[in-house]
């Protein structure tokens, strides 16, 4: 074994065990979170939308009975136009 590679090994450990021993003072920081007005805006509408019904009856009530009276009919005309706009949109 080389004497010299010895020393080069003992003075990695020296330089560790140096930086591990350095303290900083007794500083102590503390985190704090702002929430912007923007944030509690966007929280309060997500509050609002997850007690919102999944389906509105109020709209949907009067289909689902015509649909079962069998009156509900279509628009055919109108149907293929909205049909056709909305693929232009995606476009």
């Amino acid at each position: 074994m080389r004497i010299e590679a010895y020393t080069q090994v003992q003075q990695l450990y020296r330089s560790q065990k140096v930086n591990r021993s350095q303290k900083t003072g007794s500083i102590s920081h503390t985190d704090q979170v702002q929430i912007s007005s923007l944030g509690k805006d966007f929280r309060t509408a997500k509050a609002a939308v997850a007690s919102a019904p999944d389906i509105r009856e109020e709209l949907t009530a009067p289909i689902k009975a015509k649909i079962q009276d069998g009156t509900y009919s279509v628009d055919t005309g109108s149907f293929a136009d909205k049909l056709l706009k909305k693929y232009e949109e995606m476009r």
